[in-house]
């Protein structure tokens, strides 16, 4: 009786241990927590090219409202977009105004919002687009240097920037933003213009 008793509970202690090692033994998929797939973002902040990246920015940015020359729309001043960032024609005439009271009291006037009147004198919205007469030699780093100094036309030892671009907040972007502006102007239409040189003040010693 005693040795059915022990052989019982051996069984018995087997057939649990059995049960137990089975439940422990669900395959992986069963009991490994399923973390969902997140999509990825396009490399350029959501825009599916460095370029279209770019464009974003050179909207929002403004850049057009004084690299853009103007034509006249039902509404008034409209972009030119035949010449777009094409900057400041060098057939339109500077702005006819007394520069020197200007210049005394501090006043700023502009013409097509692509030349501006000012203490400083007269300055003109550069040629954006990647004609000889624009930025088409300019190498990338020549482009990030120019707007992280505001040195014209990104050589060293130039001369600073004038108003408005002087006063305009493009230090701020990343390196990735401007890289990313530099890539889109590269494919937008070479117009060729050359942009008159800045104009000294009216009351400049000669």
């Amino acid at each position: 009786m005693q040795t059915k008793t022990i052989i019982s509970n051996a069984v018995m202690a087997f057939l649990i241990l059995s049960f137990v090692s089975c439940s422990n033994d669900k395959p992986a998929a069963e009991t490994a927590t399923v973390t969902p797939s997140v999509p990825e973002m396009p490399p350029f902040n959501g825009y599916a090219s460095q370029a279209e990246w770019g464009k974003h920015l050179v909207t929002v940015g403004g850049c057009n409202d004084c690299h853009t020359p103007k034509i006249m729309g039902p509404q008034g001043p409209i972009d030119d977009t035949a010449n777009f960032l094409s900057g400041h024609s060098g057939k339109i005439p500077p702005p006819q105004v007394d520069r020197k009271m200007m210049e005394s009291k501090g006043y700023i006037t502009t013409a097509d919002f692509t030349s501006w009147v000012g203490p400083w004198g007269i300055s003109y919205a550069a040629n954006l687009t990647p004609d000889s007469t624009g930025t088409g030699s300019w190498k990338e780093d020549q482009f990030i240097y120019a707007l992280r100094t505001y040195t014209a036309k990104g050589l060293q030892g130039n001369r600073h920037m004038l108003p408005p671009m002087a006063m305009m907040p493009v230090q701020y972007y990343s390196d990735d933003e401007l890289k990313a502006i530099f890539a889109y102007i590269r494919t937008v239409k070479p117009v060729h213009n050359i942009v008159p040189a800045p104009t000294p003040p009216a009351s400049a010693k000669p």
